[in-house]
């Protein structure tokens, strides 16, 4: 994929762009094409990394590049960072382990890896920083694995090489439970392997004695051939099988029956019959059906295993919304100092930093400065909320006018930020209410199956004696519960990732189950029915002031900033930008003094009102829930925009096939509740089905008592 904003890479043979980037190969926008350079780059980033690539003569990266025909190429992006904080010995402690000779490892995760050029650059990081050894990059998970002489560099210095490659590091959030899980994972597939390998070569010797039957075999090797059976049957029950011997026997220790304790009967009693088939030399022997059993029980609890984790690695990634590092601000000798710490060094009554742009990393409260902040990732509010001395803000959310202080609360795991992804792992972790159904009625399983085998027993000794443990064995071995044990997760793992494939991620397989009959269908706003961040919803004024506004709020990172940018790409030179905080945006460009923001701050500036500009934003604030900016050009207010978020085009239908199929359906968004009624109101939804302001905590608390006062159907708004 491209980055965001920027037009795919040219390929061959294509019409190429005026320029490309040097180091990226993407356009090169206008404005920052420099006249008779032999080089163009996009940005200043890609400028930088490709100026250390050739001073390190690593520039065989862009050879490879071209001759695995990378076409995700996306522009580099580097940062003021000094990586101070990975020097810390409370980061150290965390993310890096010693090794022989005073050497050191860790690992980071690396944004912008995109080909196996990547690859190649990352694992010759040794070139570039003196005292690093090795450097092993994953690809598929983006983490690179470094060894460093800690004597002859500190951590920061290669962390700061990597960035200064196009690759910015961060400390792999949960890298221990990680390393615990590929272990586990190991075991397992070594577990799965062993028995696919005995489950084969058991099916080889089954053709044999049964094309024995047919076509003849002499005696010698059909025993032989039954001897080699038993042996890799009883090393399959052994050991991949002991996992359900084990599981049974804690089951019955904890007197709380599950489907290990049907399948251990099945196999144990089929074992121990097929020795003594082998033992007399007549009979079934079963290994075969018992060796595919084992290997085809591992692998869907697998399955069902993998699904699990991957909704797990989920919830890390969200997790990595909050930032691992923090500027602290410390009392000295001189009056005070600033440095940057990790995350873990962080601790409740401390003082932090957060510069415009940031996004905090601790929860808290601001005890100086005034900023506008952007929390839509928790509580999808499209609008920035403004915040002062003694407001309360949160980890993940983001600072975005001017620079603040805040005393620390709560940090990392015990922020916010992290308590809700905590409740997201819990519901990916839940089970089924068929898989736990199955769980219930194991004990009474067992039982019924084992009265059934008993009654054959007695039964053909009325009948035929010889035969009755036979039919006894076969009906144990028939009534394994396979259905349950393998095809209910493999079907529900084929349904959450048929889903995850579509863009829906499932956070407990319950939720299939609760989908199958209608209900109270609880929808947020931002991203679900609306696309998610501002755009100009409407326009009012003159035309030829659009490119002038966007032009200049280039030079903003509001979002209405962005949304204002996004309305021309025409190329203008601008002189002079006077920002102010949270209300508008001034400048100089092609001659002409523009100005950009609210109507008091146009006032400020000696712009007098338009009364009509003023009547139709007011009617487009009241009727559409938008935000107003009014645009001043040359001291006289022209125009004004309203900015919204645009809902999305499929939500509608969707929410009519919902409806239809007996949904009630409502909305629940920490948008301001003016603008969730608005929206409410362009689906035909009932305004009292539309509650706005709502925190992440709240929602949890409506779906509870939805569901207490009357069940999965939800109950009275």
């Amino acid at each position: 994929m491209t980055a965001f904003g920027a037009e795919p890479r040219v390929s061959p043979g294509a019409c190429a762009p005026a320029h490309a980037c040097a180091h990226c190969g993407l356009p090169v926008p206008p404005w920052l094409v420099e006249a008779r350079a032999e080089r163009q780059f996009c940005c200043s980033g890609c400028r930088t990394v490709f100026g250390i690539i050739h001073s390190a003569d690593l520039g065989q990266y862009y050879r490879i590049r071209d001759a695995v025909g990378d076409r995700d190429a996306q522009p580099a992006r580097t940062t003021a960072s000094d990586y101070a904080e990975y020097d810390d010995p409370a980061y150290l402690a965390v993310y890096a382990r010693p090794l022989e000779g005073g050497m050191m490892e860790t690992s980071f995760l690396l944004e912008g890896v995109h080909c196996a050029a990547c690859v190649w650059l990352i694992e010759r990081l040794e070139r570039l920083v003196p005292g690093v050894v090795t450097s092993r990059l994953d690809f598929r998970r983006a983490t690179a694995t470094v060894t460093w002489n800690p004597a002859a560099a500190p951590l920061s210095s290669v962390a700061k090489g990597l960035e200064n490659l196009g690759y910015p590091p961060h400390p792999p959030r949960g890298m221990r439970k990680d390393q615990i899980r590929q272990a586990e994972n190991r075991r397992y597939w070594i577990r799965v392997g062993v028995a696919g390998a005995l489950a084969g070569n058991i099916m080889l010797l089954a053709i044999a004695l049964y094309g024995g039957l047919f076509g003849g075999i002499a005696e010698e090797f059909r025993q032989l051939f039954r001897w080699f059976s038993a042996g890799l049957g009883i090393l399959s029950l052994a050991w991949p099988g002991s996992i359900f011997f084990r599981g049974a026997l804690g089951a019955l220790r904890a007197r709380a029956p599950n489907l290990d304790v049907p399948i251990a009967l099945a196999l144990a009693v089929g074992g121990a019959w097929g020795v003594v088939n082998t033992v007399r030399g007549t009979g079934e022997i079963y290994f075969d059906s018992l060796a595919a059993l084992v290997f085809l029980l591992l692998v869907g609890r697998w399955v069902q295993h993998a699904q699990q984790r991957r909704a797990a690695d989920a919830v890390e990634l969200l997790f990595t919304m909050a930032p691992t590092r923090a500027r602290l601000v410390e009392p000295s000798e001189g009056g005070e100092r600033r440095r940057t710490v990790p995350i873990e060094a962080i601790e409740p009554g401390m003082i932090v930093e957060v510069l415009a742009d940031e996004s905090l990393p601790v929860d808290g409260e601001v005890v100086a400065g005034e900023s506008r902040v952007d929390e839509a990732v928790l509580t999808g509010e499209s609008a920035p909320v403004r915040v002062a001395p003694g407001s309360q803000v949160s980890a993940g959310c983001v600072n975005l006018a001017a620079a603040i202080r805040v005393r620390v609360t709560a940090a990392g795991e015990e922020a916010r930020v992290g308590r809700l992804m905590r409740l997201v792992a819990e519901a990916a972790e839940r089970r089924a209410p068929v898989v736990r159904m199955a769980d219930r009625i194991a004990g009474w399983f067992v039982v019924i199956v084992s009265t059934l085998a008993l009654v054959t027993v007695v039964g053909w000794l009325f009948i035929e004696p010889s035969l009755a443990v036979e039919h006894a064995t076969a009906l144990l071995i028939v009534a394994c519960p396979c259905a349950l044990g393998l095809a209910t997760p493999l079907v529900l793992s084929a349904v959450t990732g048929r889903l995850a494939r579509a863009g829906t991620m499932i956070k407990g397989a319950d939720a299939l189950e609760k989908l199958a009959r209608p209900g109270t269908l609880l929808l947020d706003k931002t991203g679900t029915l609306t696309v998610g961040g501002l755009h100009v919803a409407a326009w009012r004024g003159d035309e030829a002031a659009r490119p002038l506004v966007a032009a200049l709020e280039r030079h903003s990172a509001h979002p209405a900033a962005r949304a204002l940018a996004a309305m021309s790409d025409r190329a203008l030179p601008v002189e002079r930008v006077e920002q102010a905080t949270a209300s508008g945006i001034s400048g100089e460009l092609a001659g002409r003094a523009v100005a950009a923001g609210t109507a008091r701050y146009l006032e400020s500036l000696g712009v007098a009102a338009d009364p009509e500009l003023l009547a139709w934003a007011a009617s487009e604030a009241e009727t559409g829930a938008r935000t107003p900016v009014f645009v001043a050009v040359d001291g006289e207010m022209v125009a004004a925009a309203a900015l919204g978020d645009q809902i999305r085009p499929d939500a509608g239908e969707l929410l009519e096939r919902a409806r239809r199929a007996g949904w009630r359906v409502g909305v629940l968004s920490g948008d301001r509740g003016e603008v969730v009624g608005a929206v409410a109101r362009q689906f035909g939804l009932d305004p009292g089905c539309a509650h706005g302001g709502q925190t992440p905590e709240e929602k949890l608390a409506w779906v509870r008592r939805l569901v207490s006062e009357r069940g999965v159907g939800g109950g009275q708004w």
